[in-house]
């Protein structure tokens, strides 16, 4: 059984870019960095479908911060409501 080489995130962003740019054709690219074809395929379709990533303004990721917090605060409520329901279920002798 083969082992699996592990291959970091620069080196695969840096495929996938050969890949989008079309300096070499996938075979090519995977021969050269002894990697199956598919992966370069599928790099490639990662970072087309991430790329908006790179171009985020700061308060699209402070929304993601306060969704973060609200559903911080969901959680502790549902937690408090739980304890609360287990309580009042067990004092009314259910």
């Amino acid at each position: 059984m083969r082992k699996q080489k592990k291959i970091d995130a620069a080196l695969r962003a840096r495929v996938a870019l050969e890949a989008i740019r079309e300096q070499a054709n996938v075979a090519e690219l995977a021969q050269r960095y002894g990697v199956h074809p598919n992966r370069v395929y599928l790099w490639k379709k990662q970072l087309l479908d991430n790329a908006v990533r790179a171009f985020e303004t700061a308060a699209v990721k402070v929304t993601d911060e306060a969704s973060r917090r609200e559903i911080d605060d969901l959680y502790a409520k549902i937690g408090r409501l739980t304890v609360e329901r287990d309580f009042l279920a067990k004092r009314s002798g259910r």
